[in-house]
């Protein structure tokens, strides 16, 4: 129960600092349709992680795990984006992007941990 809880803050964290950085985009256009798929992505992330630590079976939380995956991923495409569209400096957001990438690292590892389990 400690690792759930423990990544519950962290996708939480990852989350409020994309908030955070959010508020801080420039009132460009562009800018802000990227911001808002970013912002709807990362707090995807940290509310349907807590649905998958309420999950009632192996399938369950697979699925739900699936789902924090392909959102957490896509905040990282959204962050790359920001970079190499140069909105924002790369070096402003690569702690973020580490972040949210070291996330992806270890809930893929779950899920495959769950898979074996499965099977």
């Amino acid at each position: 129960m400690k690792f759930a809880e423990e990544m519950k803050e962290r996708t939480k964290q990852f989350a409020l600092r994309v908030i955070k950085l959010y508020r801080h985009l420039p009132h460009t256009p562009e800018a802000q349709i990227i911001g808002k798929q970013l912002l709807r992505s990362a707090t995807s992330v940290a509310a349907n992680y807590r649905a998958v630590c309420r999950s009632r079976s192996d399938n369950e939380f697979y699925a739900k795990l699936s789902i924090v995956i392909e959102e957490i991923d896509e905040s990282a495409f959204w962050l790359e984006l920001l970079g190499d569209s140069h909105i924002l400096k790369k070096e402003l957001l690569s702690e973020l992007l580490n972040e949210g990438n070291e996330i992806l690292k270890i809930l893929v590892t779950a899920r495959k941990t769950t898979k074996s389990r499965r099977q």
